[in-house]
């Protein structure tokens, strides 16, 4: 019987044996893709799902079709939000250029080149939130230095946060300072996987400079800066932290944001509308969807063409 038993079973454990090299990545995978599905793609669908409702997320939801969704491109606070948004994108983008200057002087082999490194990695390690705080304080007309430079100059020192021509590019500066140390992390990475052999290649064909720079370091570049870019979109887009440290949307509205427009709407001391707040959250995530889903298509178009 126990002859039985090993012959009835050998096919499955043979079955096993030939295929644990493809069976194996799946099972290492398999938590990570649980907790994404759970945390990240079930509540889209939730989103979407409340943006049809009216709730104030305790009681009874009521179905009210598109009308948050009327409602919202009524509303003059989505068009301010949505602006600023566009203005966070493209100013954020500065930091994808800043990020490769960095990381072109940080890669020179220089005496004190670990204390500089250190100095420009500082940004990325430390809170959005203290970051906010400095700049706050770095701004403020009464003691910071803004207001100590002006007075130098015998001029009456800008309120930066408390005015509505200002606020939101103080507030986009300040986001910069640790989005460009990101970036040049992701280029230093980058520069350590060149291909020494082309930049040598280069030189003998008399390449320096900015023709080395054009013709052989950045197109061996390219997949640290689509990475570099997508993860600044995504930055400008959900930009909330500095906003919410730094002028909480005002002065009256002026510098929010749609993720801190939607966490105002639903989340906040006096937000109930989940409904409204779901529907903000959607058409974000579809601005993403679309700027993300470009690149995706560039890169593919461009990897297809290079074979």
């Amino acid at each position: 019987m126990a002859t039985t038993r090993l012959t009835t079973d050998s096919p499955k454990h043979g079955w096993l044996r030939a295929n644990r090299q493809k069976i194996a990545p799946w099972l290492w995978l398999a938590p990570a893709m649980l907790f994404f599905c759970v945390y990240v793609i079930a509540p889209i669908f939730q989103s979407l799902m409340y943006s049809f409702y009216e709730w104030d997320g305790i009681g009874e939801k009521a179905w009210i079709g598109l009308a948050n969704y009327i409602e919202l491109f009524d509303d003059d606070r989505f068009y301010t939000s949505l602006e600023n948004n566009l203005i966070w994108l493209v100013l954020y983008m500065l930091a994808v250029p800043a990020g490769l200057g960095v990381a072109l002087f940080l890669n020179q082999t220089i005496f004190g080149m670990r204390l500089y490194k250190s100095l420009f990695f500082f940004p990325f390690v430390i809170s959005q939130v203290v970051v906010g705080l400095i700049f706050s304080w770095f701004y403020n007309p009464n003691f910071g230095v803004v207001g100590e430079i002006w007075g130098f100059f015998g001029a009456s020192p800008p309120s930066i946060l408390g005015d509505e021509r200002y606020v939101t590019y103080g507030i986009i500066v300040a986001g910069l300072w640790p989005q460009i140390a990101y970036c040049m992390i992701i280029y230093l990475t980058g520069l350590n996987n060149i291909s020494h052999d082309q930049v040598e290649a280069g030189r003998l064909d008399g390449a320096k400079g900015w023709r080395m720079l054009r013709h052989v370091i950045l197109p061996q570049l390219w997949p640290a800066t689509f990475l570099a870019i997508v993860v600044t979109v995504i930055g400008a887009l959900r930009s909330f932290d500095m906003i919410a440290i730094m002028t909480q949307g005002g002065p009256y509205g002026s510098s929010n944001v749609l993720s801190y427009f939607m966490y105002e709407t639903a989340l906040s001391e006096y937000g109930f509308r989940m409904g409204y707040g779901s529907a903000i959250a959607v058409v974000l995530f579809l601005i993403m969807v679309v700027f993300i889903g470009y690149f995706l298509y560039v890169m593919y178009q461009q990897e297809r063409g290079d074979r």
